[in-house]
Parts: C-alpha cells; sequence; structure tokens
C-alpha cells in the first residue's frame, strides 16, 4: 500500500475551500447547520458531533450561461436546398388559388357524367362536317336535348366566331335565360355572350355569341338586309311556327345564296323540337336543295303515360281537381305540374286545391302541421298497407299504345287500387279540407307578375308538395325542378281569326298530338315520372298530329307592311314555310290601302290585271313612316296623325297601352278565403272609383276608356311607376313598366321619322284639354274606321236581346258595351272600338256622326253633290266645296249631309272653269266679267260644248288637271301664256291687248 495508503478519517481532517451556496430566500446573516441525510452520513459517527463534518464533497450550482449565437454565411449548398425549399411552398399556395378558382366553373361531376352520357358530343362532330359542306342545315330534336345550349357552344368552337353568332327565340324570358346560362357554361362574359330584346340588351362590340327575339333581328334586316355582321343565324323553336320565325326562315333562305354569291358566306340553322320538318325539307319554294336533317337524341327520363277510361266533356276542371288530390294522397313525394287552358281556370283550381290542403306559413302552425302529420302517419301504419310498388322501375311507354297499356295491368280501366293507377272515379276524392298534407298550389301564366313567376323554380317549404297550375306557357322552354307528375286536360285556348268579319276570337280547343307529348315531357325532365292524360286513347287518336301555323290563324295586316317596307310588292309570292291564305293577303292589302299605307290599285283594265294589282299595291310614303312604328298598322296610322294640336305625348301614350292591353289586374277571380274575399272586394270598389275618376267628365268622358287608360297611365308614372301604387289602384306593375318603356320606344320612332316634333317623354303629363280630347277622339276614329259601331235604332229592335245593342258592319249578332266601360250608361250613337275581340265591348270611344264622312271617306259611299247649299269656291283653300250624304260602309247606315271637297270628274273642270270666269279664283278678272260675251253659268250646261269657246276654256284645263287655285298658280310658273288664248275668247277684241299685258293675273 505504501505511501499511497490513506488513513482514518483522511477526509474529515482534509481541509476544503468549498463554500456552501446560500439560500436566495433565507437572509443573508443567518447562521445555518447542515445536516447530512441518512444516506450521506459516515460510517461511526453519530448526530452528537455537529462539528463533523460530511466526508462527501459539496455539489456546486452550475451558472447557466447564455451561448451567444453567431451568425455564419449559408453556403452554397444550404442556399439551394432553402431555395428548393420554398418553391415548393408557393407552387402549393398558387395550385390551391388554381384549384379554387376552377371549382367555381367546374362541372359537377354528377352533370358531367351525364354529359358525356347523351348523344352531344357526337351531334357537334356531325353538326361541324354538315355545315361545312351545306348553306342551311335542319335540327330536329326534342325538348331537352340541349340544342339551344350546346349548338352555339359547337359554332364557336369550330371557327364560326368570325362574325357574330345569332340565335333567335320566339320569347324574351328565353334569350334572356339561355345567354347567362351559356356564358356561364362557357365561362365567358356578358360582353361576349349576349343578348338583344325588345326593351333591352347588353351587346357590346366584342360580343361573339347574340341571343335575341326574331322581331329584333326582322328590325335588323330592314336596316341590313345581308346582315354582313353575323355569320351564322340560328333560328330556334322553330316548331312553334310563330309568324315572324316564317317570315325570318323565308327571308334568310333569299339571303344565304346572296351571301355566298357576294364571297362573304353565311350559314343557317334552323332547330326544331318537333320531327314536323316536312315544311321546310320537302318545301322547294323555300330551298331549293334540300336541307339536310340531323336528329338529337333527347335528354329524358322514362314518362310512363296513362289514359283516362272516359273523356269528360263539360267539367273538365272538376276532373283535374280530383286527379290532382289522388294524387297528392296515394302517390310517393314529387311536383305536379297542371295543364289548363286559361287565367280564370287557374286561380278557381288554385282556390280549390288551397281550401282542400291548406298550407300555413307561421312557426305555430308549422308545429301543428307537423304534429298532424306525424298523428296521420301514426293512424296510416295501423291501416292495412298495399304492396308498394316503385314507379322509377317502369319504363316509358309510347303514347300511341294505349291498348298495351291497360293490358300491363298500369291503366285507369283495370288495377284501381293500386298505388300506381290512381283512378278516376270523381267521387273518391272528398273536397275536404286536410292540413295534415299540406300542398304548396302556385299559378303560372304569362300576365302573371315576373316576382310570382319565379316562385315555381324555388324549392317548397319543408313538409310540402309543389303543384304548379300553369297554362301552355309551361309546354316549352321552361323547365320546373322537381316536377314527376304532369295532369293534361288535352285542351288548350287559341285565338281565330274570321277573315269575313274581321274579328279574332278566342276559343278552347283539343290540343295536338305533338303538343300532348311536350307536356308529357315536363315530367321527365329531372327524374323518371308520370302523365295523366284526362282523356281516352281513342280521343288522342284523332288529334291533329301538329299545331297549324300561327300564320294560318291571324290577321297578316303587319307583317305585308313589314314585307312592303323591304320592297316586297308581290307578297302573294315570298317563300313562306307555310303560306297564308290568299283571302287573308286580299284583306290586309286591302286595310293597309283604306289606311294610307298602300296606293290604290287601279280600278280599270283586264280583270286578271286588276287581281294582280290588289296584290302588288306599293308602298307610300305614309306606310314607310307606319312601317317604322313597331305597333300594329291601325295604332301606326294614329301615331302618324298625333302631331297635329300638340297631341303627340297623348297619343304615344294612349297607343303604348292600347298596345300592351291587360293593364287592368283580374279581380273578378274567385277568393280563398273570407279574407280575401273583403280584400278582393275593397280593391273592385277602389278601381270603380279610380276608373270614374280618370274617366273625367264632359268632353273627357267622351273620350271613354280611351281616357281611363290615359288618366292610369299619366298618374302611375307622376307616382313613379312603383308597385305600390299599382297595387293600391289595381293596376298590373308588369304592364305599366312594359307601357313605360314602349312609351321611349315609340317617342324615339317618332323622333327618327320627324326630328322637328322634338318629341319627349314627359313623367308630369298634365290632362288634355278639351280641344286636344275631340283631337284624340278624331285622330283615333281615322285609325280604327273599320272598327266603327252603331247603336240600335227603335225601328230596328225587332227582338228584345237587340235592346241598348251596337251593330257592327261585318256581324250579324249585336254587341253591347261591358259594364266596367266609362261609356256603360252614355250609350252613344257611334263609338270606335279598339279592342281586337268587340263581343264584349270594353274598349270603346264616343265619335260623332259627321265625322265618319269627313275622316272616312274610303269607308262611306257617297251621293252627288247637293243642289241646295249649291258647290262653291273655297277662297282660303283654293278649292271648290259643296255637301254630299253618304252611306257608311256595306250596312248603309244613313249619315248627314257634310261638306267636303267637290269630287273628281268633268263636271268639277266645268265648275273651275265658271269661277275663274267670275273672277273668285283671280280677283284681278273681276273687272272684265260685265264684258264677258255669255254667261259663265253656260259652262255648266248639258249644250255648253256647243260653244267653241266652252270647249277651248274646258280642254285647256283638263289638258293641264288644273282643277284648283294651286295647280293654275304652279302651271303659271312654268307656261305664263297658258288660258291667255282661251280667255280671250270670252272677251271682245278691244280687250285682248290689255289682257295679254296683264297676264298672268296674279
Amino acid at each position: 500500500m505504501g505511501k499511497l495508503r490513506k488513513k482514518h478519517n483522511w477526509k474529515g481532517r482534509h481541509q476544503s475551500d468549498t463554500q456552501q451556496p446560500a439560500d436566495e430566500t433565507l437572509p443573508c446573516n443567518s447562521l445555518w447547520i447542515l445536516f447530512p441525510s441518512a444516506v450521506d452520513r459516515l460510517k461511526g459517527v453519530d448526530e452528537s458531533n455537529a462539528l463533523v463534518l460530511p466526508a462527501n464533497k459539496a455539489k456546486k450550482k452550475k451558472a447557466w450561461v447564455t451561448p451567444v449565437s453567431t451568425k455564419r454565411p449559408l453556403t452554397k449548398k444550404q442556399r439551394k436546398e432553402l431555395q428548393t425549399v420554398l418553391e415548393r411552398k408557393e407552387k402549393k399556395v398558387r395550385r390551391a388559388d388554381i384549384l379554387s378558382k376552377l371549382a367555381e366553373v367546374q362541372v359537377p361531376e354528377s352533370e358531367l357524367k351525364l354529359l358525356y352520357t347523351t348523344s352531344k358530343l357526337g351531334t357537334g362532330d356531325k353538326l361541324y362536317q354538315n355545315k361545312q359542306e351545306n348553306p342551311c342545315v335542319v335540327i330536329c330534336g326534342e325538348t331537352g336535348s340541349g340544342k339551344t345550349t350546346q349548338v352555339p357552344q359547337f359554332l364557336y368552337e369550330a371557327g364560326y366566331a368570325s362574325g357574330i353568332i345569332g340565335i333567335t327565340e320566339p320569347r324574351r324570358v328565353a334569350a334572356v335565360s339561355m345567354s347567362h346560362r351559356v356564358a356561364k357554361e362557357m365561362n365567358l362574359s356578358t360582353r361576349v355572350v349576349s343578348y338583344q330584346i325588345r326593351y333591352e340588351g347588353n351587346v357590346t362590340s366584342d360580343t361573339k355569341i347574340k341571343f335575341m327575339t326574331d322581331g329584333v333581328l326582322l328590325k335588323e334586316i330592314q336596316k341590313d338586309f345581308l346582315l354582313q355582321r353575323y355569320s351564322v343565324i340560328v333560328i330556334d323553336e322553330a316548331h312553334e311556327r310563330s309568324v315572324y320565325t316564317d317570315i325570318l326562315i323565308g327571308l334568310l333562305s333569299r339571303i344565304v345564296p346572296l351571301r355566298n354569291k357576294k364571297g362573304m358566306p353565311m350559314k343557317l340553322l334552323v332547330m326544331s323540337a318537333t320531327l314536323r320538318v316536312e315544311d321546310f325539307t320537302d318545301n322547294t319554294k323555300l330551298f331549293r336543295i334540300p336541307p339536310p336533317v340531323i336528329k338529337v337524341d333527347a335528354r329524358q327520363f322514362p314518362v310512363t303515360i296513362h289514359f283516362n277510361k272516359r273523356t269528360p266533356m263539360e267539367d273538365y276542371t272538376g276532373e283535374v281537381f280530383h286527379k290532382i288530390c289522388k294524387i297528392h294522397r296515394m302517390l310517393p313525394p314529387g311536383g305536379i305540374l297542371v295543364f289548363l287552358t286559361g287565367q280564370a281556370e287557374v286561380h278557381s283550381l288554385c282556390r280549390r286545391l288551397r281550401k282542400a290542403f291548406p298550407f300555413r306559413k307561421s312557426e305555430d302552425e308549422e308545429a301543428d302541421t307537423s304534429e298532424a302529420m306525424r298523428k296521420f302517419k301514426k293512424a296510416k301504419q295501423k291501416k292495412p298497407s298495399l304492396p308498394r310498388i316503385d314507379l322509377d322501375n317502369y319504363s316509358a311507354l309510347p303514347v300511341d299504345e294505349g291498348d298495351e297499356d291497360r293490358e300491363a295491368g298500369i291503366g285507369d280501366e283495370e288495377d284501381e287500387g293500386s298505388d300506381l293507377e290512381i283512378g278516376d272515379d270523381p267521387n273518391d276524392a272528398e273536397e275536404k279540407a286536410d292540413p295534415s298534407i299540406p300542398l304548396y298550389v302556385l299559378p303560372l301564366y304569362s300576365l302573371l307578375a315576373p316576382e310570382q313567376q319565379a316562385k315555381v323554380f324555388r324549392p317548397p317549404p319543408p313538409g310540402t308538395r309543389l303543384c304548379v297550375i300553369a297554362t301552355n306557357v309551361a309546354e316549352t322552354s321552361l323547365t320546373i325542378p322537381g316536377i314527376k307528375y304532369v295532369v293534361d286536360c288535352g285542351r288548350v285556348k287559341k285565338r281565330f281569326y274570321d277573315r269575313v268579319t274581321g274579328v279574332s276570337s278566342f276559343k278552347v280547343t283539343w290540343t295536338s298530338q305533338a303538343s300532348a307529348n311536350q307536356r308529357a315531357g315536363r315530367a321527365g325532365r329531372t327524374e323518371p315520372g308520370h302523365c295523366y292524360r284526362l282523356y281516352s286513347s281513342a280521343v288522342f287518336g284523332d288529334f291533329s298530329l301538329f299545331s297549324e301555323a300561327e300564320i294560318t290563324r291571324r290577321p297578316v295586316e303587319d307583317l305585308v307592311l313589314q314585307m312592303k317596307d323591304l320592297n316586297i310588292d308581290k307578297v302573294v309570292n315570298f317563300p313562306f314555310p307555310t303560306s297564308p291564305s290568299a283571302e287573308a293577303l286580299v284583306a290586309a292589302e286591302q286595310l293597309l290601302v283604306s289606311l294610307g299605307a298602300l296606293k290604290e290599285p287601279p280600278r280599270t283594265g283586264r280583270v286578271k290585271d286588276i287581281e294582280q294589282a290588289r296584290l302588288s299595291c306599293p308602298i307610300t310614303p305614309l306606310g314607310r313612316a307606319m312601317a317604322s312604328f313597331p305597333v300594329a298598322p291601325r295604332y301606326a296610322k294614329i301615331l302618324a296623325l298625333g302631331k297635329q294640336q300638340d297631341c303627340l305625348p297623348y297619343v304615344i301614350a294612349v297607343v303604348a297601352a292600347m298596345t300592351v292591353r291587360e293593364i287592368f289586374e283580374d279581380l273578378d277571380r274567385p277568393a280563398g278565403s273570407e279574407d280575401e274575399s273583403s280584400k278582393l272586394n275593397q280593391r273592385r270598389a277602389r278601381l270603380t272609383q279610380m276608373r270614374r275618376l280618370w274617366a273625367g267628365q264632359g268632353a273627357s268622358l267622351l273620350l271613354g276608356d280611351l281616357m281611363v287608360m290615359l288618366g292610369a297611365v299619366g298618374a302611375c308614372e307622376f307616382a313613379g311607376c312603383t308597385p305600390k301604387f299599382c297595387e293600391d289602384n289595381g293596376l298590373r306593375y308588369k304592364a305599366m313598366v312594359e307601357i313605360r318603356r314602349l312609351r321611349g320606344q315609340l317617342t324615339n320612332a317618332v323622333n327618327a321619322v320627324c326630328p322637328e316634333v322634338g318629341a319627349f317623354v314627359n313623367p308630369k303629363m298634365t290632362p288634355p284639354t278639351e280641344h286636344q280630347v275631340v283631337c284624340l277622339r278624331q285622330i283615333v276614329l281615322a285609325g280604327l274606321g273599320d272598327h266603327l259601331a252603331r247603336r240600335v235604332q227603335g225601328e230596328e229592335i225587332l227582338d228584345p236581346k237587340w235592346k241598348n245593342g251596337y251593330k257592327t258592319p261585318l256581324m250579324d249578332e249585336p254587341v253591347f258595351i261591358h259594364p266596367s266601360s266609362a261609356l256603360f250608361k252614355t250609350l252613344p250613337e257611334f263609338r270606335a272600338v279598339w279592342s281586337e275581340v268587340p263581343l264584349g265591348l270594353d274598349c270603346v270611344s264616343a265619335v260623332e256622326a259627321e265625322w265618319v264622312p269627313q275622316l272616312l271617306p274610303q269607308y262611306c259611299h257617297f251621293s252627288s253633290p247637293q243642289e241646295s247649299p249649291s258647290p262653291w269656291f273655297c277662297s282660303s283653300t283654293g278649292t271648290l266645296r259643296c255637301h254630299r250624304a253618304s252611306t257608311f260602309f256595306r250596312v248603309a247606315w244613313q249619315l248627314p249631309a257634310v261638306e267636303m271637297e267637290y269630287p273628281d270628274g268633268l263636271e268639277r273642270y266645268k265648275l273651275f272653269s265658271r269661277f275663274l270666269l267670275e273672277g273668285q279664283v283671280c280677283p284681278k278678272l273681276k273687272k272684265y266679267v260685265g264684258r264677258l260675251l255669255s254667261n259663265p253659268s253656260i259652262m255648266m250646261k248639258t249644250w255648253a260644248k256647243l260653244q267653241p269657246r266652252t270647249e277651248a276654256l274646258l280642254g285647256a284645263l283638263v289638258s293641264k288637271r288644273v282643277d284648283c287655285r294651286d295647280t293654275l298658280y304652279s302651271v303659271w310658273k312654268t307656261e305664263d301664256k297658258f288660258l291667255l288664248s282661251a280667255y280671250c275668247q270670252w272677251l271682245p277684241e278691244a280687250l285682248h291687248q290689255e289682257v295679254a299685258k296683264s297676264w298672268p293675273p296674279i
């Protein structure tokens, strides 16, 4: 061991310089004795020896030293790694932004899958190939095939956007909505995909795809016949066969070849939703080379057709009600779409359904409804349930296989107790209020306010079923979401035109098979559906295949005037897809001739030439001015005469109101509750009071319903045309807004024709004066002369039903003034009717009998000039005047004798020569009256031709057609010696030199 061996208690004897750390929590002057723990005690040492120090070395507490960081520059490797990390993060941020923006325009997966499963992609290639080879193509595809939305996109992507791709729609709503939808699908702004309708549009210089109404394109053709701004024209909804669509197809069939000859090729597409394309393909007059037809499959879900076993002929609305009740009670959820014929039927059925299945809107009432629904379901579970049938498992059956439908057990004749078939016994459904199964009933027709129409596109309230009661406005161009059941009454209200009487009337008739199939297709747009037809399959078989074209059942004078303005004189030779009858064209030209829009055809010559001239009358300057106004020709004539006596603002307002029509709300509809009934009564009383106020008194009252319209328009404009004012006063807000827009359009048209007028729309327009009211009555009579009626005289009343009745020129039955008319109690002898359906005269104005021969000479048969008072020369006008009696039109109403211009003929020249000799035409010749060799009155004698002097004077006047002072003065300006020799024959030779010096005697 040696020296390295440690001795006993060496640790205790070892001196250490260690310092014990002081507790920071104790005072510095405190003395503390530290006792080691049991573990650290030394062996053999007890606690009594406090001086013994522990053998273990005291632990030092290390003070924490904050390290000083030193920044070192990054190496190249570290810098490269850091740069890579930053770039990766920036890419992630940019990718997230791109994905978020893409999600906004990305088509949902369901729609994308549906797009790939349809035939549109194949149709695009087929369309492109045919358009390259043919200038005109017909596309045939049922509703829902995507023609309207996809074809413009195909054309845009195929390179036809060098010019504008124009798409025409028959309705304004379709033009606006389709432009927005196509712009969204193509992810383009509205500056590129735009629309233009009658009163508004968003077309810009960047527009490449333009949706518009057919009337807008027709106006553009009047300004630019070759449509040089367009590269493709698409005529959509050609199956509806509207008048303007037919006119456009006929014009474009000639414009396309002309464009191709000039080296500016243009393409034409005609799109139809029915298979009736023979009117376009087989019409060699329209297309010399038949255009190819592309058929597009419909994107349609299967629809099952159900026929009634009997056809209700009278109360078909009651049958519709019972069918809806059964569908609502027995069939699975799904919207119901009902087709009726008119507004009155729609409101009546809505009232019955709301009463049978009331829908409550408040929260408390909704809770009650939920409780009632729970009880109803609980009670229903106790009843024996019928076997459940999934309607989606049934495929669509052809509509012409009614017998197979019934044999399969899904017709109304058999198995009436199943869930699928609901029978057609009206006694099964009771008209009893059942709030446990509320029905959300909404009307839909063209005159309904836009905000009310928009409700059908919104989802129904929770716990309810949607039921839309509509007219044929829902047949095409509209897709109501959630519709699974369609109830079709099979009827439609159409306007028919009587060519003999000139009266248009609405009649309820059976629809066509094509229209019935269109209605059935409404149930298969979003899911498989069912169509319940309230008529038998045998009745359906008797339907016409297609609806007849509109041009064959309406007056065509407005179309004839527009075509004459395009310098198409022989309208009968125009290539119509379906030509109107020759009688309709003759009637249209006769009306335009009577209005002064066309030149009167010659009445002498060969019969064949006269007949041809009746169908090729050229247009007059007045006719061109009338064609520039976007209203009917009768109203255009009123506008052309309106600038007299400062009446133009009133004429524009009245014409706008007459064109829009239906400016008052229909307050005669049935009420759905007592509350609604009392409100309707209050509104009827308010409207009656306002109509009396607007009609005025005295001279204003004789203006009749025209004054009521004028007052309503003026009051509405003065109040700012607000919805509240219209609702409070029984006015249709939609109609008043349209009148405001039409007033602006007519004002611009008038200023374009007559810039010196300076017309403007005055919202603070004051009522017309009495003199202006008289002028307005005369102006209206001049435009509506063929709509005149006369009160039945006492001696003509052969039947009591004729009392207080009126007789019209072309109708055998009497007509009566409507009780709502302002002239109902006045009963004037003559009144003008501007209603197109004058069987219920609610639009009348009083006229004076003596105005008729003066303002409507074309409708009167005049007698010879009366001898007492004898004809005279009017020094103020320089013409010959006389009194003549007349009869009106074909009914030979005797009219009072009135002062008017002397009629044309040889007698007119004789009379003028007499007044010339008497010095009345030229006052300077009066001094020679006493020196005349013969009495001037011999000019009127039958033997006057025996004297040479009479023949010389008369022959000179006839050769130059001088029968008035202005004509005579104009001839003297070019031939100052005219009539000198003939007049000198009436004077002694001594006066000849004196007369010659002062000739002409002006």
